[in-house]
This record gives C-alpha cells, sequence and structure tokens, in this order.
C-alpha cells in the first residue's frame, strides 16, 4: 500500500515490536525499516527520507520510526505467515 503524504512526517509503527531491519540495501523501498510483531507478523515502511530506529530496538504502536522524504509516499506492508495482509486493517 502506498500513502501519500506531506515531507517530513512521521512515520509510525502500527504495532508493537522489534526492530529486524533498518536501512537502505533494499532496492526499490529506499530506507527501509521492518518490524517483528510477534512469531508470524512482520510490518514494512518504505521510502523514508531519515530512520529514528535501528535494528535491535524496541518500538510501542503509534512510536515514530522515521520520516518521509521528497518523494511523500509512504510504502507500507503487512505480512502474516510470509503471506501480504490487508495493511489498512493495521493502521494505528
Amino acid at each position: 500500500m502506498d500513502v501519500r503524504a506531506t515531507a517530513g512526517n512521521a512515520v509510525l509503527a502500527a504495532a508493537d515490536g522489534s526492530v529486524v531491519y533498518a536501512g537502505g540495501n533494499l532496492r526499490g523501498y529506499g530506507k527501509l525499516v521492518i518490524v517483528k510483531h510477534d512469531a508470524t507478523f512482520l510490518s514494512a515502511y518504505g521510502n523514508n527520507e531519515a530512520l529514528t530506529v535501528k535494528e535491535g530496538d524496541t518500538v510501542t504502536k503509534g512510536q515514530e520510526i522515521g520520516r518521509l522524504g521528497g518523494d511523500q509516499v509512504l510504502h507500507f506492508e503487512i505480512r502474516r505467515d510470509g503471506r501480504p495482509e490487508d495493511p489498512e486493517q493495521h493502521l494505528p
């Protein structure tokens, strides 16, 4: 799901969890944060201008994890058991 927003807007965690990836090495995602919420549930937040968390950090629902950049489109994914789910069910 791609969400339009204003550049500089905070990107917020959809649920409590642990940051398992925070970086810019995955092509097509820009600076990306992946949060593991439990053994089967992950959320991913791409196209960040800046990251405010690092791998290993614990986050809470609604916590800022990044800031949007100039393209102003957040790429948001939810995966359960590796399969995509409707992300609108998990927005904070």
